[in-house]
């Protein structure tokens, strides 16, 4: 696919997207801003609220707006291809109907405030696939196959409680209750509330942000997790939201080149070996000191602190 073909089908895809997420906050939230799931429902009409855990927000988001996704997805001309297993890159492989040549990744991404400014995610392994691009481990497609590689960012707050067990009580709504139904008082041991209605409820969670940027554009040069071989986001939320990320100014190339290399090679720097882990040491090992200055590094010392 030549160049130019290439960038404009990136161009549609991401106009696209974007209009997409701007509408998708509406979708999942209240008027003022809460989380429309309350918790889930057995068939004697309990509500049992959920844990702000974060895998479980996560997973239960995902199922939220996955029928939105697929109607996306149709209305874009575009079919989607799940992950085969859980821990697969990406999330969603959106294929065009017309022209299968044409892949995107897209994995969707979903954070808690840290304060009102700072977030933060991982943004995929920098090891297998990503090195190895024209190899299918632990990836739909080789990774030289994408198009273009894409995060669908949802930044949320937390409730704040302050009891631990309030964030799984269980409800009874007076709303969904038949007449003749009597609300029941305990489910074993648990006492069960009764409320007028399901908005009544504590959401665990409440005012989103939904934004889509290309993977590179908001990725830092830090690791995202521990040992694991991940790739950390920058985590301003102004940054995030604006593809404001340290190699935003240099180039998806130099995020290429600088990750498949990250902890792996080494430089001597004042007389010592060191392995390369900031993007600063690469340009200069590389001998582009000349590219320096267009390290974003307002973002890049958000991430070091």
């Amino acid at each position: 696919m030549e160049k130019e073909e290439k960038n404009k089908y990136k161009s549609d895809f991401k106009k696209e997207l974007d209009k997409f997420a701007d509408k998708l906050e509406k979708y999942v939230s209240t008027d003022n801003g809460d989380w429309t799931v309350k918790g889930f429902i057995d068939v004697y009409k309990n509500i049992y609220t959920i844990s702000s855990d974060t895998k479980i927000v996560s997973k239960i988001l995902e199922i939220h707006i996955f029928p939105q996704i697929l109607q996306f997805a149709e209305s874009i001309d575009y079919k989607i291809i799940l992950a085969e297993k859980q821990n697969w890159y990406p999330d969603l492989t959106f294929v065009n109907k017309k022209n299968e040549e044409v892949k995107f990744a897209v994995d969707i991404k979903t954070t808690f405030r840290r304060n009102h400014k700072t977030a933060g995610f991982t943004l995929g392994s920098h090891g297998g696939y990503f090195k190895e691009r024209d190899k299918n481990k632990n990836i739909q497609f080789p990774y030289n196959q994408y198009t273009g590689h894409y995060c669908l960012g949802i930044i949320y707050t937390r409730t704040d409680v302050t009891d631990d067990l309030a964030e799984t009580e269980i409800y009874q709504v007076s709303d969904l209750l038949e007449e003749y139904e009597t609300p029941i008082k305990k489910v074993g041991d648990r006492e069960v509330t009764t409320v007028k209605n399901l908005k009544s409820i504590t959401s665990v969670i409440k005012d989103f942000d939904f934004f889509v940027s290309e993977k590179w554009k908001i990725a830092s040069d830090k690791q995202g997790s521990g040992n694991t071989a991940n790739i950390g986001s920058i985590v301003d939320i102004a940054d995030l939201k604006s593809g404001n990320g340290i190699f935003s100014q240099l180039g998806e190339e130099w995020f290429d080149e600088y990750w498949i290399n990250h902890g792996s090679v080494t430089m001597i720097k004042d007389g010592k070996t060191l392995k390369i882990t900031t993007l600063k040491d690469f340009l200069e090992f590389k001998g582009r000191n000349d590219l320096l200055d267009k390290i974003v590094s307002k973002t890049s010392n958000r991430n070091s602190k």
